[in-house]
């Protein structure tokens, strides 16, 4: 058993090695790298990952949370997926709440935050001007996703917005995980997969969302619970 976990953090690990490396998107690249050179005033004295962000978590996790991209200025800045901007703080807090994270607080790599039977990734893994990705782009990045998946024992998805849905759901064909209709995208929509599998849908929480109260967070928190009571 512990043989097979370190095989697969080793397998994680190469993974997001790789990731983190990708060049398959110029456009994305370039933006990413512009911002990290012209940062934003708030964090003008902080050194800017302006790469691929990788996948973050437990790679033995059976949820997976799956966001859109990385901020300009959140992830981009600190080389962790929903690190450093307010989207994060919900998240991380949610998932904290819920017994998925030792803390409720995510501002860098090296603030301690751990997963647990949990991880965290992204329908695109590098910040996209305007916060929208380019259709080849997420087909450049499905790859990662579907690799992802094949290295964990999932059995339930959170998809933070409709592009997250879509993607998983595009995956769960693929994989003949899903027959029928296309599942419809709501705040706390739930979808059964094939093997036991779940998908539930959230609106992400991006300041538009939460600012204007469209999600709030005992909705927030509500999605997380459901998918702890799938996992029971």
């Amino acid at each position: 058993m512990a043989a097979r976990s370190r095989r697969k953090t080793s397998e994680w690990d190469s993974l997001n090695r790789e990731i983190v490396a990708c060049t398959r998107c110029p456009r994305l690249r370039e933006y990413c790298q512009r911002v990290a050179l012209e940062k934003r005033a708030a964090f003008r004295d902080r050194d800017y990952w302006g790469k691929p962000v990788p996948n973050f978590g437990d790679p033995r996790g059976r949820l997976l949370v799956v966001g859109l991209a990385p901020a300009a200025h959140g992830g981009n800045r600190t080389g962790r997926v929903f690190t450093g901007d307010r989207s994060g703080d919900w998240l991380f807090r949610a998932l904290y709440k819920a017994g998925f994270a030792n803390q409720s607080q995510s501002v860098s790599r090296e603030d301690g935050l751990e997963l647990t039977d949990c991880a965290v990734t992204a329908a695109v893994h590098c910040a996209p001007p305007a916060n929208k990705p380019l259709p080849v782009e997420l087909v450049n990045c499905h790859d990662w996703f579907e690799r992802t998946i094949d290295l964990m024992p999932l059995q339930v998805f959170m998809a933070l917005g409709q592009i997250a849905w879509r993607a998983v759901v595009a995956e769960a064909r693929r994989r003949q995980w899903l027959d029928g209709k296309t599942p419809k995208f709501a705040h706390g929509a739930q979808a059964e997969l094939a093997g036991g599998r779940w998908l539930l849908g959230s609106y992400h929480p991006s300041q538009q969302n939460t600012f204007t109260g469209r999600l709030t967070e005992e909705m927030f928190d509500g999605v997380f619970r459901a998918a702890r009571r799938l996992l029971k």
